[in-house]
């Protein structure tokens, strides 16, 4: 069983930029999981952000392509969102998810892909 937590979510003005953290309890190794970052803002669907599979090769949604990157620290066992000219319409509760094993590109952004999920930390863009 892994367990993820996410932090560093919080309120910018747009422009801002933020750093969400996902840290992974042990019995995840990055060589084992792919990782990915979702969003869900009200009314909405849970969306697709970012993805990172083992080798660190990573995908983006259209939206965020160009603002967002995501890494992560194999050493420390966490994945980063790093998120700059932020906009009021990525406001939203962001969530870590991962499973075991690879997931082809085209399927990276299904949230029924993924086991494990954080409990989503929120972001909030202003004008």
């Amino acid at each position: 069983q892994v367990q993820l937590v996410e932090s560093g979510g919080g309120s910018v003005q747009a422009g801002g930029s933020l750093r969400l953290s996902c840290a992974a309890s042990s019995g995840y190794t990055s060589s084992t999981y792919y990782m990915a970052w979702f969003r869900q803002a009200p009314g909405k669907e849970r969306e697709g952000v970012a993805s990172i599979d083992r080798n660190g090769w990573s995908t983006y949604a259209d939206s965020v392509k160009g603002r967002f990157t995501i890494s992560q620290d194999n050493a420390k066992n966490t994945l980063y969102l790093q998120m700059n000219s932020l906009k009021p319409e990525d406001t939203a509760m962001y969530y870590c998810a991962a499973r075991r094993g690879y997931l082809i590109a085209s399927r990276s952004f299904l949230a029924p892909f993924y086991e494990y999920w954080g409990q989503g930390t929120q972001v909030t863009v202003s004008i």
